[in-house]
């Protein structure tokens, strides 16, 4: 039997019972194993501004977002693949990139809709600062950049854009 390392059990509107009720984290305890009093609490995720974290994910005010751990590591791995310096054409570049995208979109599918859009900024912003650094100009991406090298640009290119993946899969619900 293996055993489980991490719970969290979504009821609606009962979570003061669950508090009080000492029997039910007992049934909890005897299906997992012993609960960690410091682990265990109980949470309102709709009311709660601090929520909890749990697999990746940040649980509060009713929402999901990616924790801040998890997008961390996420843009680490892009700025990785988006050095100014990197030598691979821009439709290698966008390859590998839209692997990653591909992946973390996957994962975390159903963060609250505003991530999507923030995410895709800053990864045209890395793209954008590789060429202008291909153009001669220094620093980040930004002002007439824009204008340069348009958000179409990029996804004629072929870049994976999260929203676009995010209403596609509203669509289809």
């Amino acid at each position: 039997m293996r055993k489980t390392t991490s719970l969290a059990v979504w009821e609606a509107g009962h979570a003061a019972g669950y508090a009080n009720n000492g029997r039910a984290w007992e049934g909890v305890a005897g299906e997992c194993g012993r609960l960690h009093p410091d682990k265990t609490r109980v949470v309102d995720v709709r009311n709660d501004k601090h929520g909890f974290e749990f697999l990746g994910y940040r649980f509060a005010q009713g929402r999901r977002w990616p924790r801040k751990k998890s997008l961390s590591r996420f843009k680490d791995r892009v700025r990785d693949l988006t050095k100014r310096t990197n030598g691979h054409s821009l439709e290698v570049i966008i390859g590998r990139v839209n692997s990653l995208l591909r992946g973390w979109y996957g994962y975390f599918k159903h963060a609250y809709k505003t991530v999507f859009d923030d995410v895709d900024k800053w990864v045209r912003m890395r793209l954008r600062s590789i060429l202008r650094r291909r153009a001669g100009r220094k620093g980040r991406a930004r002002g007439l950049d824009h204008h340069r090298w348009t958000n179409s640009f990029f996804a004629a290119k072929g870049l994976f854009t999260l929203r676009r993946a995010y209403d596609a899969e509203l669509q289809s619900r």
